[in-house]
């Protein structure tokens, strides 16, 4: 069955909110809200007045986990820091979910290259879950929207380097590369899982760089902006953005694809959709 998309051009904090509310999903509960915080440096993260009207609607909380490599976000002191210098904690309560541990495991039985995620112990202090993803180019996935929030975003720093490493956390840049997107399909199904499908995503397609937020030096946006994407199913959201991307007239747009078809980031679509936690069908419904 196709899952519905809800697409507009207009790329405003407020059409975000509408689009959300057109999907008419109710969140239960306490609203864990996945952001990008932005590595310090990287000009092309979405700021967190644009997300301000979705997330007051939510009552929400602004959720992350520290990195698994250098930089400004890979302890929680220097995380804590960086979300108040990109003004998150200006705006809203901020929850840096595996600033202590232990993590909390997350079981995947049917996992193809692994079997437990490890996500921010604070996961479960949450009833239901508002993905905000920005859809751009990745340097190792090829590409990032909603599957790399729910699974690399969720995960732990531990975790982080353990589904790179497709299991193994010492090969974290060393594993195979087909191997790292099955193992984040993974872990994005045991988060949907967690939450019993209590979630909403949302896929922003605009300042999309070849390269993701988590690059504190990242190329300048190749083409233009596109639209919000707003969907109740991971699987099928990134599908319309990456089919949004080839259906694009514009130019920019080979330099974009050049990086996703060179990491094989649709490999995380079929994983993901093999797994049965959505579908690559889906209905583009405007608004």
């Amino acid at each position: 069955m196709a899952s519905k998309v809800y697409f507009s051009s207009e790329i405003t904090p407020e059409k975000v909110l509408e689009l959300v509310q057109k999907l008419g999903k109710k969140l239960p509960g306490k609203v864990a809200v996945k952001v990008h915080s932005g590595e310090k440096g990287n000009q092309n993260f979405l700021r967190p007045d644009f997300w301000k009207p979705v997330i007051d609607s939510l009552q929400g909380t602004v959720v992350e986990c520290n990195t698994a490599y250098e930089g400004a976000r890979n302890t929680t002191e220097r995380h804590e820091k960086l979300m108040e210098e990109h003004g998150w904690k200006a705006l809203f309560p901020v929850d840096i979910m595996d600033g202590e541990g232990p993590d909390l495991e997350l079981a995947i039985p049917d996992g193809k290259q692994i079997q437990t995620n490890y996500v921010g112990k604070n996961l479960d202090l949450y009833d239901s879950m508002l993905v905000l993803s920005h859809f751009k180019g990745h340097p190792m996935g090829g590409y990032g929207g909603a599957i790399k929030q729910l699974s690399i975003g969720v995960a732990s720093s531990y975790g982080k380097a353990y589904i790179h490493g497709a299991g193994e956390s010492e090969k974290i840049w060393t594993a195979s590369h087909n191997c790292f997107l099955e193992a984040m399909a993974d872990a994005a199904k045991s988060v949907v899982e967690y939450f019993g499908g209590d979630i909403v995503y949302v896929n922003v397609m605009k300042n999309m760089s070849v390269d993701c937020d988590c690059c504190a030096v990242a190329e300048d946006p190749c083409m233009k902006d596109i639209g919000i994407l707003v969907s109740d199913d991971p699987i099928a959201i990134d599908q319309a953005c990456i089919d949004l991307v080839y259906a694009s007239i514009d130019p920019g747009k080979n330099h974009l694809i050049e990086r996703i078809e060179s990491k094989n980031g649709v490999h995380t679509i079929e994983a993901a959709a093999a797994l049965g936690y959505g579908s690559r069908e889906y209905d583009l419904i405007e608004g």
